[in-house]
């Protein structure tokens, strides 16, 4: 019994040291890509014991499939269960681009010009189709959650997506990586030390699992980024762990 109660009080003194290092909280978030850092970037995280909030949608990925394919269920099941947050990124990963009167949104691949008119109904079942594929691999759905691809919303999309129970969660400019930008531009080494050196309290990090475009891969840097981060006494939850997103 003495050696319980000691081990119970050393455990609740640990917990208590670990809470007040603490100075702020941040949430780290991350939307699907082209998949190839994916298991990588899964691996640092578990590293760091930290639970991160993913937004899916049906990507294309480098090795021929798609993001939600059911080739990737052992990649979605395990991540579920280390306790993630999980919310839509749509289906298509298309681009809200304006309302049409006050019924319909234009929705259309990024970087054209026309596309589909959707009304509420249709936004909901672009919403919904990437959870009905999550609940299949994971046995689990959403957490009432998505992100607009590109970050791009309307009235009528913000509301449509209200109506189907789908809070739009953004990211802050402190906390965009810069994973998205050129290479020539922005070379990582500069992107990681701006966000370490500007990253705060509450500040919503934006991450991808791969991207296309990028020459100077940042995910490589995400080890790096979350040790400095740390060090600075910010501790990661999940985005339904903020008080804005808690269900």
């Amino acid at each position: 019994m003495r050696h319980f109660v000691a081990g119970t009080l050393l455990l609740l003194i640990s917990a208590g040291v670990e809470a007040a290092s603490c100075t702020g909280t941040i949430y780290l978030t991350i939307d699907t890509g082209n998949m190839q850092p994916a298991e990588e970037m899964a691996a640092v995280l578990k590293k760091h014991d930290i639970k991160a909030t993913f937004f899916l949608a049906n990507e294309k990925t480098t090795r021929g499939d798609t993001s939600l394919d059911t080739s990737w269920t052992a990649f979605w099941k395990a991540r579920a269960d280390e306790g993630h947050a999980f919310g839509s990124h749509t289906w298509r990963h298309w681009v809200f681009r304006r309302d049409i009167g006050a019924d319909k949104v234009s929705y259309v691949p990024a970087g054209a010009t026309s596309g589909d008119m959707l009304d509420a109904a249709s936004v909901c079942a672009e919403l919904r189709q990437p959870e009905t594929e999550f609940r299949k691999m994971t046995g689990r759905g959403f957490d009432g959650i998505w992100r607009a691809p590109g970050g791009k919303l309307t009235p009528n999309v913000t509301r449509f997506a209200k109506s189907c129970g789908f809070v739009h969660v953004p990211w802050t400019p402190g906390g965009f990586s810069g994973d998205e930008l050129p290479s020539e531009k922005f070379p990582s080494d500069g992107l990681i030390k701006a966000q370490i050196r500007n990253v705060k309290d509450g500040d919503i990090l934006l991450w991808h699992l791969g991207i296309w475009s990028r020459k100077d891969p940042l995910y490589l840097r995400l080890d790096e980024l979350i040790t400095g981060l740390k060090a600075k006494g910010l501790c990661f939850a999940r985005i339904t762990e903020h008080q804005r997103w808690k269900k």
